[in-house]
């Protein structure tokens, strides 16, 4: 009987053990840490990676982004949520219109009314 649960024991540490050392899939190609932007919808074409701000994006992305996705850091006191914008930040400019925001982890394959508007990025504490 000890010998039962003991086996039983063990069998339920090692299960959890692999289900918290398991990492969820992605379906975007986006490394760690960075917000990426891709110029073709469900995370096609070409894809552009920033971990930081980027308030005026290249010609090639700006007004072609057609999916996201936000694998930045998250903790306390680190701006983990994503921002886009309708209009480089330039001074004066704020940007205009947020085109879509993203919390940690969001992955967004296609967004009608984001789509093909995004001209820069800006991390913030929320949406």
């Amino acid at each position: 009987m000890k010998q039962s649960v003991a086996l039983v024991a063990a069998t339920l540490l090692a299960a959890a053990a692999s289900l918290t050392t398991a990492t969820p899939a992605s379906a975007a190609s986006c490394p760690s840490g960075n917000f990426c932007v891709w110029t073709d919808a469900n995370f096609g074409g070409q894809r552009m990676n920033a971990s930081g701000d980027d308030e005026w994006w290249e010609s090639w992305i700006a007004d072609t982004d057609s999916s996201w996705a936000n694998h930045g850091i998250s903790g306390p006191g680190i701006k983990d949520h994503v921002k886009v914008y309708e209009s480089a930040i330039q001074f004066p400019s704020n940007g205009g219109a947020m085109t879509i925001c993203l919390r940690p982890g969001d992955e967004v394959g296609y967004n009608a009314t984001a789509n093909d508007r995004g001209d820069a990025h800006v991390w913030s504490m929320g949406c």
